[in-house]
């Protein structure tokens, strides 16, 4: 076990409402649970916000909205920079200590995390000195345009438990950057990255009012309220597809502006061309990083008859070397799900699979942990109508599929609702160049296991969601285009 008092160590965090630069009690008095995955026992309680914790963050915002908006672009973006630079220091071990204390990750992959979620910070310091407008001659000659680029306004953002710092500098980074105030609604799961993250904000310099943190047991009590607020002008939301639908039909009421990232189902192929050795490399990675717990870790994988029976011998003799355990603990590659209703969710699909047929290569049992864990795991013979292939499986089971057609294949990774990220592995340039005109994929990993980076834009097609975070996409969606006409200059010609 890491040299570590947990009690101690939690001691020092934050555990109640950010609003207006100050950490407070909820108007309710009340509180609730932070689970340990790794021992299913509570880690500490955090503040519960209520609907009138929501209306004082969203009037203290309102009111910061114009003075923030006017702040010259190169003071947001060194406030962004101070934020990046003490996360990647004097803050660093502490946030992902903390990651994996609340969400199970090892320390190892918690720390990436830091790199990856500042790494937003800094981009979009760099993009809040950029945004551009536009001036020129309209066609007809008569009026000269200019477009002019503005902060959209108070945002609401809302960021799931699977990358607690990442999910939200992805989303503050480019709000601060383009001029909004925003208050974050982090997961129940995983409040206590968000609750620092909000520490260090403030004394990256963030004025008060213009960023609040607002954990709650009670998301939709919460969020309706502000969500139906005309102030409110922008809803940015990384989670479910279920509850992204739920959140766009509230949204249109007041035809709020919303970015969506939603679920994923990854398709991970394996060509006949392919590097079998290195496929089995990355299929490792990027089915075991976060657990599996990632919209775009690979959720099932498609492998060609002439490999398939190396590429599931290879992939199932190194899924099953895989070190189990507390996060904390040195040498360890998987850590626990982040809940019982995760770990539940799960099994229910690995059992189903096996129900219509499917073999264990390896794992699928839970080892004798506390907590919340399951055996990295491979599936065999799997029935492509399984609920493991149609469902997203966020958690450590890889089922595999033989393929033979590559026009059958992508026509079933075509047939999916969703369309976020995918992974192939082959030899030929110009299946890579098909692949990618044809797969409705919105991210697409080539003899890789890592794509995401903050100068890329993330995101996906159909029911994926909608818009793209990071890159210089990112920004856009927090900007409105103002188009003024202006008459002609009256001027003589110059010769």
């Amino acid at each position: 076990m890491a040299l570590i008092n947990i009690a101690e160590f939690i001691a020092d965090v934050p555990t109640d409402l950010f609003i207006n630069g100050e950490f407070v009690a909820s108007s309710s008095g009340k509180r609730f649970e932070v689970i340990n995955p790794a021992t299913g026992r509570v880690l500490t309680t955090v503040a519960d916000a209520t609907p009138e914790d929501g209306a004082r963050a969203l009037n203290l915002a309102a009111s910061a909205q114009a003075t923030w908006a006017a702040t010259a672009p190169r003071e947001r973006s060194a406030i962004l920079r101070r934020a990046f630079e003490l996360a990647n220091g004097k803050y660093r071990s502490t946030l992902a200590t903390l990651m994996t204390l609340e969400m199970g990750k090892p320390l190892t992959q918690s720390d990436a995390e830091v790199t990856y979620g500042a790494e937003f910070l800094r981009w979009f310091a760099d993009e809040a000195v950029r945004i551009r407008g536009d001036y020129f001659r309209l066609p007809e000659g008569h009026l000269q345009a200019v477009v002019v680029r503005r902060p959209v306004g108070p945002c609401l953002l809302i960021t799931p438990w699977n990358f607690p710092l990442a999910m939200a500098t992805r989303k503050v980074g480019p709000a601060f950057a383009a001029g909004n105030v925003a208050i974050l609604k982090p997961s129940e799961d995983t409040p206590l990255t968000s609750l620092l993250f909000a520490k260090i904000m403030k004394e990256a310099g963030v004025p008060d009012g213009v960023f609040a943190v607002l954990p709650t047991s009670s998301s939709p009590e919460l969020t309706g309220p502000m969500i139906q607020d005309p102030r409110l002008r922008k809803l940015s939301f990384t989670g479910s597809t279920r509850v992204g639908k739920v959140l766009l039909h509230e949204a249109a009421d007041h035809v709020l502006r919303t970015s969506m990232e939603l679920g994923g189902n990854a398709p991970f192929i394996v060509f006949d061309d392919a590097d079998v050795d290195l496929a089995v490399e990355c299929a490792v990675t990027t089915k075991l990083r976060n657990m599996g717990e990632a919209c775009n870790a690979a959720d099932h994988f498609f492998v060609h008859d002439s490999v398939y029976d190396e590429f599931t011998t290879k992939f199932s003799q190194a899924l099953s070397t895989q070190v189990i355990g507390d996060g904390l603990d040195d040498g360890v590659d998987v850590g626990p799900l982040v809940s019982s209703k995760q770990l539940a969710s799960v099994t229910a699909l690995l059992d189903d699979a096996q129900q219509r047929g499917a073999k264990v290569l390896t794992g699928g049992t839970r080892p004798e942990h506390d907590g919340f864990f399951l055996e990295p795991t491979v599936i065999a013979d799997v029935p492509i109508d399984s609920d493991i292939i149609v469902k997203e499986i966020f958690g450590p089971v890889a089922p595999v599929v033989r393929f033979t057609n590559e026009k059958e294949l992508i026509s079933i990774i075509n047939s999916d609702s969703v369309g976020l990220a995918g992974y192939f592995h082959t030899k030929d340039m110009s299946r890579v160049l098909r692949l990618a005109e044809q797969l409705e994929i919105g991210m697409l990993g080539v003899n890789t296991a890592t794509i995401s980076n903050a100068a890329a834009p993330f995101g996906g097609m159909k029911q994926s969601g909608m818009g793209r975070e990071g890159g210089k996409e990112g920004i856009e969606a927090y900007l409105e285009t103002v188009y003024v006409g202006l008459p002609v200059p009256d001027f003589e010609p110059f010769l």
